[in-house]
C-alpha cells in the first residue's frame, strides 16, 4: 500500500482526502513545549530519536495522513559555512550576510551525510514508525527565501537588499544560487533515499517578486529542484495568487495555495492536470471552531471532489492553536470526504 498522500498527490483516486498541517510539528504542543525548554529548534534536530518523537507527536495527536520531519529550511545550509541563529520572535538571523561574489566563493556544498546525518537518522526513524498508508514529507527552503535571508540577514518585509542584488549585482545572485540549488538537491536526495515519501518546496516569500523577476531570477533554480526526484513534490509559496500558473509551469505535482485565493479559484489558475493543497486560514482556528467548520466545508465545496486536493492550512500552525481543534479538522475532512 502506497500513502494516501502519495496517491492524492498523483492525483489517483482516494479513499478520502488526505490532511497535514504546515508547523504541525511543534508550537502548539505541549511535548514540543516541553522538550523546547529544554533544547534549541537546533538542538532538538541534532538529537535523532527527540527529533522523531517531536516529528510523530502531531500524527498520534492528530490523527493526520502525514508526518513532516521536524527541521528548519535554514538547517540544510548550516553545512556551507553560514553562521545562523533562529532568535525567537524573529527568524533567521545570519551573522555575516551575503552579497559580494567573494562571500558566495566562500560557500561549500555539503555532502548531508556529513553536514546533517542526525536528520537523516531521524527520517529514518521516523518512516519506521509510520504505518504503510501514512507519508513522511521532507522539505528545503525554496531559491528565493532562502537567498532573501542569507542577504538581508533576518526576515524583511520589502525585501530592498535582496532586490538591490537581484537587480544591480546579477551575477551574485545567480551565484548563490547556483550553490543554494545544488545544497537543496543534495539534501532532498537524502531525505528521500533515508525514506521522504513526498517532498515540499517551501519559497514561503515568494510573492513579493513580480512574475517576470520570478521567471528571471527563481524559477530556473526552483524547476531543478522539483524535477530532481521521482518522489511526488509539492511547491509552496504566500501571496503568490498571480504566480500560481508560472508555479505550475515551473514544476511540482501539487501546487500549495494559501487562504487569500478561493482554491477552485486557485486550482484553475494552477490548471487540473496538478494536484493543489490547501487552504484553511490558520487564524481562523483561533476563533470559535464553527467558522472553521463552515470554512473547511466551503474548501471542500470548492474542490468537489476532483483528484489531487490535499487539505492543508495556508501557511503554518499558529502557536496559539488549540490541538485539539485541528484534531477536530481531520475528523471532520475525512468524515465527509470518505468515499
Amino acid at each position: 500500500m502506497e500513502p494516501l498522500l502519495v496517491r492524492a498527490s498523483r492525483r489517483e483516486p482516494v479513499e478520502r482526502t488526505p490532511v497535514w498541517f504546515m508547523r504541525q510539528a511543534g508550537r502548539s504542543l505541549p511535548g514540543y513545549r516541553e522538550i523546547r525548554k529544554r533544547n534549541t529548534l537546533f538542538e532538538v534536530c541534532r538529537q535523532p530519536e527527540l527529533c522523531a518523537e517531536v516529528t510523530l507527536e502531531p500524527v498520534r495527536t492528530h490523527g493526520v495522513d502525514a508526518a513532516v520531519m521536524f527541521a528548519d529550511i535554514m538547517l540544510p545550509i548550516l553545512g556551507m559555512g553560514i553562521d545562523v541563529d533562529l532568535v525567537e520572535g524573529v527568524g533567521p538571523v545570519v551573522a555575516e550576510p551575503v552579497r559580494t561574489l567573494a562571500d558566495v566563493e566562500r560557500l561549500r556544498v555539503p555532502d548531508p551525510e556529513e553536514a546533517v546525518p542526525f536528520i537523516l537518522e531521524a527520517v529514518r526513524l521516523v518512516r519506521d514508525a509510520l504505518g504503510p498508508e501514512q507519508a513522511l514529507v521532507g522539505f528545503c527552503g525554496g531559491p528565493f527565501t532562502v537567498a532573501g535571508y542569507l542577504v538581508e540577514g533576518k526576515p524583511s518585509r520589502e525585501f530592498a537588499a535582496t532586490k538591490r542584488c537581484m537587480y544591480a549585482s546579477p551575477e551574485v545572485w545567480h551565484a548563490l544560487c547556483e550553490k543554494l540549488t545544488a545544497t537543496s538537491e543534495a539534501y532532498l536526495r537524502a531525505t528521500v533515499e533515508a525514506g521522504a515519501d513526498v517532498v515540499q518546496l517551501f519559497d514561503s516569500w515568494v510573492g513579493a517578486l513580480s512574475r517576470d523577476d520570478y521567471l528571471e531570477f527563481v524559477a530556473p533554480y526552483s524547476k531543478r529542484i522539483l524535477d530532481a526526484f521521482d518522489v511526488p513534490t509539492i511547491h509552496f509559496g504566500t501571496g503568490t495568487a498571480h504566480l500560481l500558473a508560472t508555479m505550475a509551469e515551473t514544476g511540482g505535482d501539487v501546487i500549495g495555495l494559501d487562504w487569500r485565493v478561493r482554491l477552485d479559484e486557485g486550482w484553475d489558475l494552477v490548471g487540473h492536470d496538478r494536484g493543489v493543497q490547501g487552504n484553511l486560514d490558520p487564524a481562523l482556528l483561533l476563533g470559535p471552531f464553527d467558522r472553521v467548520e463552515s470554512a473547511a466545508g466551503a474548501i471542500l465545496d470548492a474542490a468537489g471532489g476532483r483528484p489531487g486536493h490535499v487539505f492543508n492550512l495556508g501557511h503554518g500552525v499558529q502557536p496559539d492553536t488549540d490541538p485539539a481543534d485541528l484534531k477536530r479538522i481531520v475528523e471532520l475532512v475525512h468524515e465527509r470526504t470518505a468515499a
